[in-house]
């Protein structure tokens, strides 16, 4: 097996280098919705979802500081977490771009406890309130306080590796 290693720099050829080394990382894909004053809904894709604590139950995803939707979700009183299906690829593509067409043939509308935005056949959904935000770089890493969560026991979630969508495979993996 090949190795290679890497020194972190500032240079967009090192920044690309570390951010082929993080895609080695698989990891689920989520959509952050939030309701918006007055207007369409804030969804972003992120792929930076995490568990930090079960009591209180906190989880986290992080932002990119250039996202059109940072100053509607910094201010939002609350979000949810819909972690994506396999089926949902589309939904993923659609809300990664900075565009307006973002919810066009999308029917969701304000749900839960305290109307959480959530997304139709999502795998799982978290409704959160905001916990804390922290300076990241070049993001935000926001920390939610989950309120209320579901889960779909049938599916499979969307999954990122390598730069592209992957299928996880049902084969268990020997001890």
């Amino acid at each position: 097996m090949a190795e290679s290693s890497v020194a972190c720099g500032a240079d967009v050829d090192a920044q690309r280098q570390f951010r082929n080394t993080l895609a080695m990382f698989a990891t689920g894909v989520a959509v952050i919705t939030a309701p918006r004053e007055g207007g369409v809904p804030v969804g972003i894709t992120v792929a930076s979802f995490n568990a930090v604590s079960l009591d209180p139950p906190l989880i986290l995803f992080s932002v990119d500081k250039r996202c059109q939707s940072l100053g509607d979700l910094s201010a939002t009183r609350r979000y949810a977490v819909n972690v994506l299906a396999e089926a949902q690829q589309d939904v993923s593509n659609r809300f990664a771009k900075a565009n307006s067409g973002k919810w066009d043939g999308i029917h969701c509308s304000p749900q839960g406890e305290a109307g959480h935005v959530l997304l139709p056949e999502a795998l799982a959904t978290f409704e959160c309130e905001p916990y804390a935000q922290h300076d990241g770089g070049d993001h935000v890493i926001f920390i939610g306080r989950v309120t209320r969560h579901q889960a779909r026991p049938e599916g499979r979630p969307l999954i990122f590796f390598g730069g592209k969508y992957r299928a996880l495979e049902d084969t268990p993996v020997a001890a």
